[in-house]
């Protein structure tokens, strides 16, 4: 066995999970060496929605574009019956964190981007072909004893990230438990590259006879996910005969579809007992599993790193204290098992069998699609749990104030730079901690003292001034010192403030806000945040 190498952070599964992982890890500039078994990208579509969180995430990595050039933006999701009539009717069209919020994609061509974009850091190694044999750790690190195309060796990392799936070695060698249960019905996974059918929205047929989805993906394919019976052979019913007669109430002619792949797949809905043990961080499927008919698994393993990975580039980069990873844990895992509840209520919806229930069901889902309040909440996708994190690295006072904001991602609507770009908001906030003020400097009325103890967090500071305002580049002067300032294109930041009753926050490099208030109010509350960054 060669020398011991070393890392600060070693990421086990190089999935979209991983990739994404060390993509984050690669921008904040801290030394990555990313593992998996495979050398190849799995070349079948898994997970098939991207939402807006996700999509601002790739905008963080410098992704977005080159992704959403295989992704159909702004997908409806809609709810039918057995007689073809529909339910619901899904189409969001807010896009308050600057992207549409149902969006579908090809995960082998985005996951084939993301390991591209590792090419753009020196410091980020990728060994693939490697397998995690071993792992340990004491109060220095932790140590993988890996077994590669190049024989066995030792690797050292400060931090491990375990994105190796649900099947994970790493979860299994903690002892960590998965609680929760399996589900005893089944489901087959046809997908086409032919798509036959004109229907371009992802639709969940509610058919007692037989509950299915049908999903229009990009580049002319489809997938259909019905549900199996008990009693039927999974093995049989993967044959093309079986196939085909699965196809056949919904094509015209099931032979002419090309079926790229079929699966059977057993549907869980289960987290990880604990996301962080000792130096070691779960994300993704390794610490939480559900049933895909919400679309959440793959984005809310992106929201699971995008919230890690920042926290980890403080603390090797030494600008926080380590005990600033417990919170991970307390700010993704309740956020986690939130979005598997809302995936089983989508599957009791879907999946009811007895006609009687199923009737009652769709007469209890149109009455309530004639009530205003309701059809706006189901129509903008308003039943989604987003996060909300009360319990971690965020002044926690204001947190547990639903009014304030804190705790919750801040907006990116366009905003206009001072030479006149079009840009959305965090192009401007940079990729680290943000300092806000809507209408003023958010430095002008701290104290000396105060102002030190922002210097910890390296913000940069904004001031967001409303459109042509005669503040910003619209007849304005230009701004001195460090102050940034953009115009609010689209005036959609003064309600913001306005309802939350503050002028300055402070956004987290994970666009979370981290603390509120006015200009003459918040200099304390940034001085205490930033002595736990370092104080823990």
């Amino acid at each position: 066995m060669n020398a011991v190498e070393r890392v600060r952070v070693a990421v086990v599964g190089a999935g979209p999970v991983g990739v994404t992982a060390a993509n984050l890890l690669g921008g904040y500039g801290v030394d990555t060496l990313i593992i998996d078994r495979d050398t190849e990208v799995v070349d079948y579509p898994r997970a098939i929605g991207v939402d807006d969180e996700t999509l601002r995430t790739l905008q963080g990595i410098g992704l977005a574009d080159e992704i959403l050039g295989s992704v159909i933006q702004n997908v409806p999701l809609k709810l039918i019956d057995a007689a073809g009539r529909c339910l619901a009717d899904i189409r969001p069209t807010i896009r308050e964190l600057g992207w549409h919020r149902r969006n579908i994609f090809l995960q082998p061509t985005a996951e084939a981007v993301l390991r591209g974009g590792l090419k753009r850091f020196p410091h980020v190694r990728v060994s693939l072909g490697t397998e995690l044999l071993e792992l340990a750790q004491d109060d220095d690190g932790v140590v993988l004893r890996l077994d590669g195309r190049d024989g066995r060796r030792e690797v050292r990392a400060d931090y491990v990230i375990a994105a190796d799936g649900g099947r994970s070695t790493v979860r299994d060698r903690l002892g960590i438990r998965l609680e929760g249960t399996t589900h005893p019905r089944r489901w087959v996974v046809i997908d086409c590259a032919n798509d036959p059918l004109d229907a371009p929205y992802t639709a969940l047929h509610c058919d007692p006879r037989r509950p299915y989805v049908s999903a229009r993906l990009p580049d002319g394919h489809r997938r259909w996910e019905f549900m199996l019976f008990p009693g039927e052979d999974g093995d049989d019913i993967l044959t093309r005969d079986r196939v085909d007669e699965l196809l056949s109430r919904h094509v015209p002619d099931p032979r002419s579809v090309d079926v790229v792949r079929s699966r059977v797949y057993t549907h869980h809905s289960r987290v990880a007992a604990r996301f962080v043990h000792g130096r070691v961080a779960l994300a993704g499927d390794a610490a939480h599993l559900m049933p895909p008919w919400a679309g959440q698994g793959l984005n809310t393993g992106v929201r699971d790193v995008t919230n890690l990975c920042w926290k980890l580039a403080a603390i090797t980069r030494g600008q926080a204290d380590e005990s600033l990873l417990a919170g991970y844990d307390r700010e993704r895992r309740p956020h986690a098992t939130a979005m598997i509840g809302l995936s089983d209520t989508l599957g009791r919806i879907l999946g009811l069998r007895r006609r009687g229930v199923a009737k009652a069901r769709d007469r209890i889902l149109r009455a309530a699609s004639v009530v205003p309040a309701v059809r706006r909440w189901v129509l903008e996708m308003r039943f989604k749990p987003i996060p909300y994190y009360r319990d971690g690295f965020v002044a926690m006072d204001q947190a547990r104030d639903g009014a304030s904001g804190v705790g919750r991602m801040f907006p990116q609507p366009m905003v206009e730079d001072f030479d006149g770009r079009h840009v959305r908001l965090d192009e401007v906030l940079g990729p680290w901690f943000a300092l806000v003020g809507f209408g003023c400097d958010p430095l002008s009325r701290l104290t000396a003292d105060e102002r030190a103890a922002v210097g910890r967090f390296q913000a940069r500071v904004i001031e967001v001034v409303e459109s042509r305002s005669a503040v910003g580049r619209a007849g304005g002067e230009p701004p001195t010192g460090d102050l940034v300032v953009v115009e609010d294109l689209d005036n959609h930041l003064r309600p913001w403030f306005q309802d939350r009753g503050c002028d300055v926050v402070l956004v987290r490099p994970d666009r979370c806000v981290a603390a509120a208030g006015t200009g003459d109010r918040i200099g304390p509350v940034l001085a205490r945040l930033s002595e736990r960054l370092i104080g823990g």
